[in-house]
């Protein structure tokens, strides 16, 4: 017997070795061909620190804004659908695990039978019975356990989906947030111009009155008055419709949005990490979506490519049956079946599954490239953008100050009499311009800032609320984020291989090193602590 079943466990590792090797011909790596840092135009060394790394409320220093966002992130209607996708595939993983296992039913019935042949008697044949049924059929080359690959990277896929829609709404929030600032500005620019203007067109009224003037200067006056409040109406439109979609984003109806009271300003002094290797980008959270559902799209294969081989079922069935109730436990019997199913002939159904799978993979496996091409053409795009951007703002800023002195000297010049009040109007409006140029500018730097630390991945580390994953659930999806490191990592100068792979760890997942997730992290590197943690647990239970 023990050899038997020896031999039974090298059969079928052997065959899900087989299949396994068998899965890596047909459904090939992806190649990626990464470069060796994420920006092209960078000089700097390379450096594991990323601006993805820092956490959205260090990037979002406006405490008003960071109140935003939480309440975004807590009543957003699709961030409550995706947790509830989370929990949804988290119950068909479970599901899908359970079906390894055997089935077990009981039945509890009878039958009451009555034959009346010819030329006999009527015969009666009831026949109560209690029956116990044990079933249980695993495929010799492992499609249940692709199977259980397939609904697991399920899960993971939708915990990335979520990081990910996390990440995009905290952009969108932020994004909104500044322009609706800048707005406010603007029309703070506007209302004082339309003011000064107003107290422009009642002087040169009064010295039109007087004679000092002619008409045509009061006239000029008016219009210049009356373009500046055109502008009013605009903005306010802006600044309603900001608000709507900030509303809308954080799951409430159209309200108005508190917004704090200090300006933005240029943000020249920042510095941002530039010289980032390429590998730390593939943590973005739709790209590791989209790593995950290549991983499922292989398991999916893996499954039709082992369902066309053998599987084994047994059955087990004990139970009591007789013609009386009161004498039912006095005729036990029990039943005990073993099957080897071996798939011959289905007109090329399982056939065609197989090969449908393949492509399906291949379609995902072009989808993740393509993912990652798209991701370094965004940290591109948005570090040219966000550059040029300061850059800008720099020049807005020294055309402002220029403006401003343009104004003041021709409103000097005009009252002693050397220039004309057109020349005085063109100062006016470039003075005007000038300033809602370098507001929109400045909110331009904001935005790209945004847009950059979202292209790098940030705004997804932070935990997931207690009601979407458990412990269990959180310490599966980190063991799996391990199986997907490179098994042949150096060790690093000055520490042991354990060290080594835990600090590749935590660069992997970035800053989502909660207290919770520390801790699990230390109980898969240390025994003694998982030990001590599980007898602290007993003697609390005691």
């Amino acid at each position: 017997m023990k050899i038997l079943f020896s031999r039974t466990v090298f059969f079928v590792s052997a065959a899900l070795l087989l299949s396994a090797c068998s899965m890596k011909r047909y459904c090939p790596e992806p190649d990626l061909n990464l470069p060796q840092k994420v920006w092209r135009d960078s000089h700097a060394e390379l450096d594991s620190l990323a601006m993805a790394d820092w956490e959205w409320w260090e990037v979002y220093t406006d405490t008003v804004l960071q109140k935003l966002i939480r309440k975004t992130l807590a009543n957003n209607k699709n961030m409550q659908a995706a947790i509830s996708k989370i929990k949804q595939l988290r119950y068909s993983s479970r599901a899908a695990l359970a079906e390894n296992l055997p089935g077990i039913s009981l039945r509890l019935g009878g039958d009451y039978e009555e034959t009346h042949h010819y030329q006999s008697a009527l015969a009666i044949d009831p026949e109560p019975a209690l029956r116990a049924s044990v079933t249980w059929e695993y495929n010799l080359f492992g499609a249940q356990a692709w199977n259980n690959r397939q609904a697991r990277d399920n899960y993971l896929a939708s915990i990335e989906g979520q990081r990910a829609l996390q990440m995009s709404l905290i952009a969108q929030v932020a994004t909104a947030y500044f322009e609706l600032k800048s707005l406010d500005r603007q029309l703070d620019i506007v209302t004082r111009t339309i003011e000064t203007r107003r107290e422009n067109m009642e002087k040169n009224h009064l010295r039109f009155k007087g004679g000092l003037t002619s008409e045509i200067v009061y006239h000029q006056a008016i219009v210049e008055y009356l373009n500046a409040a055109t502008l009013v109406p605009d903005i306010e439109t802006q600044i309603a419709l900001k608000e709507s979609a900030i509303s809308l984003l954080a799951g409430e109806f159209p309200s108005a949005v508190e917004r704090s009271k200090n300006p933005l300003e240029s943000m020249q002094w920042r510095e941002i990490p530039l010289g980032l290797p390429s590998e730390l980008l593939l943590r973005r959270p739709d790209v590791r979506q989209a790593r995950t559902q290549l991983d499922a799209a292989m398991a999916r294969t893996g499954f039709y490519f082992a369902s066309r081989f053998p599987s084994v079922r047994f059955r087990f069935e004990p139970g009591f049956e007789n013609i009386e109730w009161a004498h039912i436990f006095r005729a036990p019997h029990l039943y005990f079946l073993g099957h080897l199913l071996v798939p011959i002939f289905s007109f090329g159904k399982n056939q065609s599954q197989f090969k449908a799978s393949i492509e399906a993979y291949m379609q995902e496996k072009g989808a993740y490239e393509q993912k990652v091409l798209s991701a370094f053409k965004e940290v591109n795009d948005a570090m040219v953008i966000y550059s040029k951007a300061v850059q800008n703002s720099a020049l807005l800023l020294n055309l402002h100050k220029a403006a401003q002195k343009y104004a003041d000297m021709a409103e000097l010049q005009y009252i002693n009499g050397v220039i004309s009040y057109l020349d005085v109007l063109d100062a006016q409006r470039r003075y005007l311009n000038s300033q809602l140029g370098l507001t929109r500018s400045i909110c331009e730097e904001y935005i790209t800032l945004v847009n950059l630390y979202k292209a790098l991945g940030g705004g997804w580390n932070t935990e997931l609320p207690e009601n979407a994953l458990t412990k269990g659930q959180l310490r599966k999806q980190e063991q799996i984020v391990k199986q997907q490191m490179h098994d042949s990592l150096q060790t690093l100068p000055g520490l042991t291989p354990q060290e080594t792979l835990q600090t590749h760890y935590r660069e992997f997942l970035g800053k989502d090193a909660t207290e919770k997730t520390e801790r699990l992290i230390r109980q898969d590197f240390s025994p003694t602590a998982k030990t001590s943690g599980t007898s602290k647990k007993k003697k609390k239970n005691r």
